[in-house]
């Protein structure tokens, strides 16, 4: 017996009469946190190249997978074979080109032929803005709305009108500011963002992870910083700010960090 269904047995017997009390306990619904949880650390470990901390995540990924089916299981929902099964079913109907007699010729002519296919898996969605997920990161779902829109022929006619758009942007949240409208800078901020989004879209560049990265960036220097402060932060003025920040930048930079 291979080790992944000595998993399913152990997350079987965690969740008997004689198991964990905490595993007997949970639910889809009090699961769901850590499902995100799970994949956002794998997807930290998949950022910093850590194939250590990667195959640990995904253990935990996977756990979550399991435990999910195995509660099913248990409701008469379906289990780990069903789910298999599901997987490996959609896989091969997605990939004519490889299991079928399908020609293509690049990777994306082969991403064009799994979108026809799925769509037509999913006749039933009536507009084109189904199947967004309403749990993802509002900037992963920006970006995936974008992309649902071009497919149907919504796009801007080049860049530069991209560039305009966020121009424009811009200027109604200042006079929106200036007007202390709360409800609508909170508008036009969000038009600013889904703005950005589709620049990051129309440049092929995730903005998800553009975002990550800066995350990143922000607080190695920031920490840096703090490293190099002679004072409490809070003590400082913002040319001192600024210095400090342009020297933390420097001595990463030497460093041959990438921030």
């Amino acid at each position: 017996m291979g080790y992944l269904n000595k998993l399913v047995d152990l997350i079987g017997v965690l969740r008997s009469e004689n198991g964990c009390p905490w595993d007997r306990e949970q639910t889809h619904s009090t699961l769901r946190p850590n499902m995100l949880e799970e994949a956002y650390e794998a997807v930290d470990a998949i950022n910093d190249n850590d194939m250590t901390h990667l195959k640990e995540e995904l253990g935990d990924v996977l756990l979550q997978v399991i435990l999910h089916s195995q509660i099913a299981k248990e409701e008469g929902a379906f289990d780990i074979e069903d789910v298999a099964k599901g997987l490996h079913d959609k896989i091969i109907h997605r990939h004519p080109h490889v299991f079928g007699n399908v020609k293509v010729n690049s990777p994306e002519e082969a991403l064009l032929s799994w979108d026809k296919i799925k769509k037509e898996e999913k006749s039933h969605r009536k507009s084109a803005m189904d199947g967004v997920s309403k749990s993802q990161s509002a900037l992963m779902s920006a970006q995936k709305i974008s992309k649902k829109a071009v497919k149907c022929g919504f796009e801007w006619p080049d860049e530069n009108s991209l560039y305009d758009c966020i121009k424009s942007e811009f200027k109604e949240f200042k006079e929106a500011s200036k007007a202390d409208d709360r409800a609508n800078m909170e508008e036009e901020m969000g038009d600013i963002l889904f703005a950005v989004v589709n620049l990051a879209r129309w440049n092929k560049i995730d903005a998800e992870q553009a975002l990550i990265k800066t995350n990143q960036k922000f607080m190695t220097r920031f920490r840096k910083m703090e490293e190099m402060a002679q004072k409490p932060l809070d003590e400082y003025n913002f040319k001192e700010y600024d210095s400090l920040w342009q020297a933390a930048k420097q001595a990463l930079k030497e460093q041959n960090t990438n921030c």
